[in-house]
């Protein structure tokens, strides 16, 4: 049993241009950002950009000059958020101890997830693999046994990497790093700290504490000394999560092929299910939404005959909303299926048919899950949708 706590940090890089490059493929070796060509600022840079100096917060203007050849794509809001919402869809599945810092990182504990998916490396690589394979994007991820020494790691793990720190290697993998790493050392504080001679955190940690504390008062000062020495007790702070979960998909080119959007309501009932087991739940209504290719959206919502975590059940009633909709050749962006009403699986009743099997779908499918828990998102998939992106 781990007797201390494991928490991970998880950082989308460079998270709207990701978002964009997934959208647009063509843009992955190009240097481009997300902004305004000619007015705003930058929002966020891919790293060929980067290598020119554009960063998010900078004038479209500056970026312009240092890289005129530079791609300039208008920011997509709803987009960003549904990716976001998305991926802490991914974190819950794993622990309902998640903490969302903001749209494109979170904390989460770990801890309790161990015994059930193997050692913290192997949940953060699953993590990255689910995140990349449903969402198209990359993210670092750090992990530590406290929310500061994730963050520090996950800052090392970057781009589209994962570093873990155990207790027994925060020193060594602290001290080297220089001053402005820790969380909160500004450029200001920086600058003053410099001036005392201390450029890295090992030489923070020998710095005495009340030395530290007539430089910056004793609040800061004690802080300062302790998170030099990799001590933080700040704990997960639970974001609430929605009473429901679900999984959407942007296609690369709208569509009006009813046989694509069959596919991929059926991969989603197929994610949005193994979220469901994962979580230990069972849902008592299934919805769908439909974006069109001029954005407008709309939903429909749909009751079960029981509570089910099982992905026939789902997508049986995800088709059903669909073809209710009777759409004419409509040409369709973005489809998603949620499972609402969610109930524990242990309280769940459904109610058996004569005609029942003594072991059916939900079985394979729990079997299934096991097996890409071992080997990945991609050890088992339904022959339909075998081959299929």
């Amino acid at each position: 049993m781990t007797r201390h706590p494991v928490i991970m940090h998880v950082d989308m890089d460079a998270f709207y241009a990701s978002v964009e490059m997934a959208r647009r493929p063509e843009l992955r070796d190009l240097p481009m950002y997300v902004g305004g060509a000619e007015r705003g600022v930058v929002l966020s840079a891919n790293y060929p950009a980067r290598a020119f100096g554009i960063e998010g917060g900078m004038p479209s203007t500056r970026a312009r000059r240092l890289c005129p050849q530079a791609v300039a794509v208008p920011p997509d809001h709803d987009t960003y958020a549904d990716v976001s919402a998305g991926v802490m869809q991914l974190l819950r599945s794993l622990t309902d101890k998640v903490e969302v810092a903001s749209i494109d990182e979170a904390f989460c504990d770990i801890t309790g997830a161990i015994r059930r998916l193997g050692e913290p490396r192997t949940i953060g690589e699953l993590l990255r693999a689910r995140v990349a394979d449903e969402q198209r994007i990359p993210c670092s991820v750090g992990i530590g046994p406290s929310k500061f020494i994730a963050k520090l790691a996950s800052n090392q793990a970057k781009p589209d990497g994962l570093v873990e720190v155990p207790p027994d290697q925060i020193t060594a993998f602290l001290h080297p790093l220089p001053v402005e790493a820790i969380w909160g050392v500004g450029p200001a504080t920086a600058s003053r700290l410099h001036k005392l001679g201390l450029t890295t955190i090992d030489d923070l940690a020998h710095t005495p504490r009340p030395t530290l504390q007539r430089a910056f008062g004793a609040h800061q000062g004690a802080l300062l000394h302790d998170l030099a020495w990799g001590r933080d007790n700040r704990s997960i702070q639970v974001t609430e999560p929605e009473h429901s979960i679900g999984a959407q998909t942007t296609f690369g080119r709208d569509t009006d092929d009813p046989r694509v959007v069959h596919g991929e309501l059926l991969r989603m009932a197929v994610r949005a299910s193994a979220r469901l087991r994962e979580a230990g739940m069972c849902g008592r209504a299934v919805s769908i939404s439909v974006r069109f290719s001029d954005f407008t959206t709309i939903t429909r919502t749909g009751q079960l005959p029981s509570p089910t975590d099982v992905t026939d059940e789902v997508y049986a009633q995800a088709l059903r909303l669909y073809q209710g909709l009777h759409l004419q050749r409509a040409r369709i962006r973005r489809v998603g299926v949620r499972i609402e009403k969610l109930i524990p699986a242990d309280e769940a009743y459904r109610q058996p048919t004569l005609d029942a099997p003594e072991r059916g779908m939900r079985e394979v499918e729990t079997a299934a899950d096991a097996v890409v828990r071992k080997f990945g998102p991609n050890a088992v998939s339904r022959a339909t949708l075998a081959g299929s992106t």
